[in-house]
C-alpha cells in the first residue's frame, strides 16, 4: 500500500488489514452433502431412511412434516422404533414423555406396548378439529389453543418427542411459531399434514410425503432436506401387528392356504 506524501512525510505507517480466520472445514456444508443437524438425532429404526436422513435419524430442535393422503396408511409404525427408544422403559432409566396432539383415532395401548412403546409415557390432548364424538369428550380445545399448547410444549424442553396432527391450512406464521419453539425441545417433533400442503411454503427443515404400498409397506418421497433431492422413493417395511393369517386374508389369499401359513409360522 502506497502512503500519501503527507503521511509519509510524517511518519505514519498503514494500518495492516484485518485477518479473518477462515471457518473449520467441519463446519462447512455443501449442497451436495448431507448436513448434521447440531442438537443430535434419534434413530428411525430402518437402515435406508437413516442413510438419507441428516445426521442419520429424526433431528431435534427442529420441526419434521410428515405429508399423509390420509391418516392410517402406517405412519405412527413409522415413527414406532424412534418412539419406543423415547418412551420404552429400560433397565438404566424410565422412557421419556411423548405428547399427542389430535390423534385421528383412539391408541391401541396393548398394540403399542407390543412394538416397545410404554403407553403410560404417552399424553393425548385433543382439540376440536381431533376429538371424536366416539370419544365422549365433552370439553375441547378450539384449534388456535391446540396450536398455543403445542408451541408450549415444545418450549418447555421436558417432553421426549411431539406428534401433531395440524387442522388443515395452517397457516405459515403458525408453523413460524412452532419452528421457534422446536429449538427448545431436545427430541423429534413430527406434524401431520395433509398432501396439498406440499405446494405450500414451510418452516420445517424436514419434510417427507408418505404413501400406501402394500401391506405393512411404505412408501417415502423426501421432499425437503439439508442435502441434494433424492430421486427415487423409500420402500420400507414396517413392523407387522397382523397375524399371519390375518394378513393372508388382506392379500385375498385362499383359506386353506391361510390355515396352511399359518401352521407354518407357528
Amino acid at each position: 500500500m502506497e502512503l500519501s506524501p503527507v503521511l509519509a512525510e510524517q511518519g505514519v505507517e498503514p494500518a495492516a488489514a484485518p485477518r479473518q480466520a477462515l471457518p473449520a472445514l467441519a463446519a462447512l456444508w455443501r449442497a451436495h452433502q448431507l448436513g448434521t443437524p447440531p442438537a443430535g438425532v434419534t434413530a428411525s429404526g430402518f437402515a435406508a431412511l437413516d442413510a438419507e436422513l441428516p445426521g442419520s435419524g429424526w433431528p431435534h430442535r427442529v420441526l419434521t412434516e410428515l405429508l399423509l393422503p390420509h391418516p392410517g396408511i402406517g405412519e405412527l409404525r413409522l415413527l414406532v422404533p424412534a418412539l419406543a427408544r423415547i418412551a420404552g422403559a429400560s433397565s438404566l432409566q424410565a422412557g421419556r414423555s411423548v405428547m399427542l396432539f389430535d390423534p385421528p383415532a383412539v391408541l391401541c395401548g396393548p398394540a403399542l406396548a407390543q412394538l416397545g412403546v410404554d403407553a403410560q409415557q404417552l399424553l393425548v390432548v385433543h382439540g376440536r378439529e381431533g376429538a371424536r364424538a366416539t370419544l365422549g369428550l365433552r370439553r375441547r380445545l378450539p384449534s388456535a389453543d391446540v396450536l398455543w399448547a403445542l408451541e408450549q410444549a415444545l418450549r418447555s424442553g421436558h417432553v421426549g418427542a411431539v406428534l401433531a396432527w395440524l387442522p388443515q391450512c395452517a397457516r405459515a406464521d403458525a408453523l413460524r411459531r412452532l419452528q421457534l419453539a422446536a429449538q427448545s425441545h431436545d427430541g423429534p417433533a413430527f406434524l401431520f399434514r395433509e398432501v396439498d400442503a406440499r405446494a405450500r411454503p414451510s418452516a420445517a427443515p424436514l419434510r417427507l410425503l408418505l404413501q400406501g404400498a402394500g401391506i405393512d409397506r411404505l412408501s417415502m418421497r423426501l421432499l425437503k432436506r439439508r442435502g441434494p433431492p433424492l430421486a427415487r422413493p423409500l420402500l420400507l417395511a414396517l413392523p407387522p401387528v397382523l397375524s399371519e393369517r390375518l394378513r393372508a386374508r388382506a392379500r385375498g389369499e385362499p383359506a386353506a392356504l391361510c390355515i396352511a401359513t399359518t401352521a407354518v409360522a407357528g
